[in-house]
């Protein structure tokens, strides 16, 4: 499958968004930089805080359009969320009391802006609810992968439609949620996303009969955000067996209150180290954790594979770039891709991006749009069946088109560090995961070695 996707958020409007002059790069960069929390863990565990045992806190989440959206969705369903004093660099903690599953019938209208957790963890918690719950989102909301999880939720006897009565494949759709869900042996086909996997098992231990899910199909991609959920679910007293491949079988049984610190997102903290490659210089991220399930954490090896040194010393990754930056072949980068490919695009030699079909399917069709703006700037790319290729070109400078998608927007600040005249597009895209982010580029971009960027260390 190829093709160019259209202009950011695909409509009319779009020449009209914004242009973000990119930075470029004088000198090598050398920089201390921290990085708000992870978008995934801080949502997942929103989700467990919503069905808990008692209240729960998350200590230094993220917040971002995702995460707000994820708020805003668990206050429609009954939950209760407020923000107070904690010690993160980048907003308060939260503290959640659970939704009450006696609480009287009450319809319930959820906004998924254009992410893919609130779209998809969501409705399986609406199910547990009493009362119709009405999803939709953005425009091309309506356009990624949702029906695996509506025909699993039906698969459980619980009734989904949209307008005309009919199940629907797609947002909008409404659950009629019952307040209960049997559960046991549900058969469903993820290769589409690892997120209808996690969904489901986030809320099994909720249903009568726990949760016996069973994947067919093509392989589910972005195992390790699997991984991430088994974790998060084991942390506050889930049990899962997930012994056998493409099985997880979840015990019902109560989900305990806790006290989460959220990891800094290492996914995010990508576009910041590979301005070590861009430039030739160096970047420390400190409270690098030494163990996570943050599949941000083969930044490690990734860059290092493209010719950087990297080390991790007392907490603090450092990265510095080497004379060149080296194409190489990865398998299976997942969300890292867009800024894996950016570096790509500036390496000495070719770069093959595999196992990333499903990328297609995310805020935008990312494998056609990275194509198309690294083209665009004069670079030699091509799209294959489940990924890119990347060929050394010498790259212009012009405009960067973000399709309304973060990963897109922080892709063409990388490029524009090592290319002049390079502008991104609606760089306010970023909001979604790391509102910050302008300021923080800026800010790593002015830093002298010893003062950190985005926050105290």
């Amino acid at each position: 499958m190829t093709g160019t996707p259209a202009a950011s958020t695909g409509t009319d409007t779009a020449a009209t968004l914004p242009l973000w002059p990119a930075p470029y790069a004088e000198q090598p960069v050398d920089a201390t930089v921290t990085v708000p929390g992870s978008k995934s863990l801080t949502n997942r565990f929103l989700v467990l805080a919503a069905l808990a045992d008692g209240p729960s806190r998350l200590r230094a989440p993220l917040h971002s359009r995702d995460s707000v959206l994820m708020v805003q969705a668990l206050r429609q369903l009954g939950a209760t969320v407020t923000e107070v004093t904690g010690d993160g660099d980048y907003g308060p903690d939260l503290e959640i009391v659970p939704m009450d599953a006696a609480a009287p019938a009450n319809d319930a209208a959820i906004d998924c802006g254009l992410a893919g957790t609130v779209m998809r963890f969501v409705p399986p918690l609406a199910a547990l609810k009493v009362g119709s719950t009405v999803f939709d989102g953005d425009p091309h909301a309506r356009k990624r992968p949702m029906g695996t999880i509506i025909e699993a939720l039906v698969a459980l006897g619980v009734p989904v439609r949209s307008e005309g009565g009919r199940t629907p494949s797609s947002l909008p759709f409404t659950v009629q949620g019952t307040g209960e869900v049997r559960g046991g042996h549900l058969v469903i086909d993820a290769s589409a996303s690892s997120q209808f996997v996690s969904a489901l098992l986030l809320v099994g231990a909720r249903f009568t009969e726990g949760l016996h899910l069973e994947h067919v199909g093509k392989p589910v991609p972005s195992l390790d955000h699997i991984n991430m959920t088994v974790a998060v679910l084991r942390s506050v007293g889930v049990e899962v067996d997930d012994s056998v491949p493409n099985h997880w079988r979840v015990a019902p049984g109560p989900i305990k209150a806790f006290d989460q610190r959220i990891e800094q997102d290492l996914s995010n903290a990508g576009p910041f180290l590979a301005a070590a490659l861009a430039t030739g210089g160096t970047v420390r991220i400190p409270n690098w954790p030494l163990e996570t399930t943050q599949v941000g954490d083969l930044w490690r090896t990734i860059l290092a594979e493209m010719g950087a040194t990297v080390t991790l010393e007392n907490g603090t990754l450092t990265v510095t770039g080497g004379p060149e930056i080296k194409g190489a072949h990865f398998d299976e980068t997942s969300e890292l891709a867009p800024t894996v490919a950016a570096l790509c695009a500036l390496a000495s030699g070719p770069s093959r991006l595999t196992g990333i079909a499903h990328l297609r399917g995310h805020e935008t069709d990312r494998l056609a749009a990275l194509v198309a703006e690294i083209n665009r700037l004069g670079g030699d790319a091509e799209e294959t069946a489940d990924g890119l290729i990347i060929r050394p070109a010498r790259l212009h400078g012009g405009v960067v088109h973000s399709y309304a998608d973060h990963r897109m927007a922080t892709a063409g600040a990388i490029l524009g560090l090592a290319v002049e005249g390079v502008e991104v597009e609606d760089i306010a895209t970023t909001s979604k995961t790391m509102p910050e982010f302008p300021q923080m580029w800026n800010a790593m971009l002015g830093q002298r070695a010893e003062a950190p960027a985005g926050g105290s260390l």
